[in-house]
């Protein structure tokens, strides 16, 4: 079953592409058409492109794995929020730091600083400094949460990398790529598709379609989670029921020597009869 459908995109402008001057001539496979010097994007391919790519993602998620979501455009960072958010994976919306995935050891000690200020924030350590440091403690802490607050939990690298706008997002992609990570994208009709190993081709700018492709994906891996919820559930009630059976099976088995032990004893000598 598709996860989305053609009119789903249509009516959210996923085919809309950027004006033909701005194109990237290797998105050339994926646009259907030129209207009015804008160029269309293919929605049935789309709709191929969305369905491979989500069942990658389930996959990740059955396997427990973390995909980081990046978009930073102003009119798509409260969909990324809420959509990535409702499945527990981190996400990044606003600039992206450079060296995020580079040069992971530091974005985890900005991380820890976070948490190290909010351990001391409680247990009064700060309540004996002056308004002006507490003031200024406060600033970096909501300057942290705001840049590294939605990956707090990622302590590790991500296994993928999730892309909205490969232009925009370039120096995100370039890192991927240079650590070897995979990179799922949606790519309009101006970026260069050959840097995304899952191309979703679509328009990247309007809130709707993103929206749609999102709910898509994300839908995925809600249930590739809940899979994974499920396969635990089974793996906990067969280890729970063994070590039940197990002792079970050690009485049939003691049961069944001490048997044989019975039948292997040599018959008991009869008396021999009186004269």
């Amino acid at each position: 079953m598709s996860r989305t459908n053609f009119e789903q995109l249509l009516q959210a402008g996923c085919h809309f592409g950027h004006l033909r001057r701005k194109w990237n001539p290797a998105m050339a496979p994926y646009i259907f058409m030129e209207r009015n010097g804008i160029h269309i994007i293919d929605l049935n391919q789309t709709v191929v492109a969305v369905d491979a790519a989500a069942e990658v993602l389930k996959k990740m998620a059955r396997e427990g794995k973390k995909i980081l979501f990046v978009g930073t455009k102003k009119q798509i960072k409260d969909v990324v929020a809420e959509k990535v958010s409702a499945v527990g994976m981190p996400y990044v919306i606003e600039r992206w730091p450079g060296g995020m995935l580079t040069n992971f050891p530091t974005i985890r000690k900005a991380v820890k600083k976070m948490a190290t200020i909010d351990k001391l924030t409680n247990d009064g350590t700060y309540s004996n400094l002056s308004k002006r440091e507490i003031l200024q403690i406060t600033r970096q802490r909501q300057k942290l949460e705001k840049n590294l607050g939605s990956i707090a939990d990622l302590s590790r690298l991500p296994a993928a990398l999730f892309v909205i706008d490969v232009l925009k997002e370039n120096i995100a992609v370039r890192e991927a790529i240079r650590l070897g990570i995979p990179v799922f994208g949606i790519v309009d009709t101006n970026s260069d598709p050959n840097l995304v190993d899952y191309v979703i081709p679509a328009n990247d700018d309007a809130t709707k379609s993103v929206e749609v492709i999102l709910d898509a994906c994300c839908g995925a891996i809600a249930e590739g989670l809940e899979e994974r919820k499920a396969e635990k559930a089974d793996e906990a009630a067969e280890e729970n029921s063994n070590s039940e059976e197990k002792p079970r099976r050690e009485r049939i088995r003691k049961v069944a020597k001490q048997a044989e032990t019975i039948e292997e004893a040599p018959a008991a000598t009869e008396a021999p009869a009186a004269e």
